[in-house]
């Protein structure tokens, strides 16, 4: 029983790591906090146990004991930090079918987005998991999954809402979210993730926004 703990995983391939007690817990955190920081810095393949050890402060038995080795150690990791890089403004999708103006709001729910998306931690975060995702494919799938289930998942339920009120017509609401979501939000994804040294410029950013609402309008907006 405890071998087959030792390798569970979950649903996307991420290991299961069992809830350390309470005097663990912090010497977990350590853990937790120092190979975040190692692997966002340095990449799995570069990135050390030794290093990780050293900037937790816990020894390395511990860190085997508690993630058992490093390839373990990331999933987790990495794993754990994803659902927290999705969470942002409260989705609002929903809301949209009720919006007394349809443009301002989406303008306003993709601007938020865009930001949230662009904070440096967020697009480090992104950068690795595309670097990596031939090896881990498992992050590339948790990734996909969250970012449809707190994003696009609530605005195909509003796009879909939207037509049935007759203020969209969008035949195919999963498509028309999709190029919603590519013209705004990710042509400054694409760019910063390419180009991180780029500076963020709000007025840009909401010309690009803008334009990408427009132009999503000019196409389904009901006539």
């Amino acid at each position: 029983m405890e071998a087959e703990t030792a390798h569970a995983t979950d649903e996307y391939g991420i290991p299961v790591i069992p809830c350390p007690s309470d005097a663990a817990r912090r010497k977990r955190q350590l853990i937790i906090d120092a190979a975040a920081a190692e692997f966002l810095a340095e990449g799995y393949s570069a990135a050390s146990m030794d290093a990780i050890t050293s900037r937790s402060g816990v020894s390395k038995a511990t860190v085997y004991k508690h993630f058992g080795n490093k390839e373990r150690l990331f999933l987790a990791v990495i794993g754990g930090i994803l659902p927290g890089s999705c969470a942002g403004p409260e989705p609002r999708g929903a809301a949209l079918a009720d919006a007394p103006d349809l443009r301002a709001a989406l303008i306003g729910l993709t601007r938020d987005w865009a930001a949230l998306l662009l904070r440096p931690d967020v697009m480090a975060l992104r950068r690795l998991v595309i670097g990596e995702v031939d090896r881990f494919p498992q992050l590339g799938r948790l990734w996909y999954r969250l970012t449809y289930d707190v994003n696009n998942g609530p605005l195909v339920e509003a796009v879909t809402e939207l037509g049935r009120r007759g203020k969209l017509d969008a035949p195919d609401p999963g498509l028309a979210v999709q190029q919603l979501v590519a013209a705004t939000v990710g042509v400054p994804q694409l760019v910063h993730t390419f180009a991180p040294a780029t500076e963020v410029d709000e007025a840009e950013l909401t010309r690009v926004v803008t334009s990408g609402v427009d132009l999503f309008l000019a196409r389904y907006a009901a006539s």
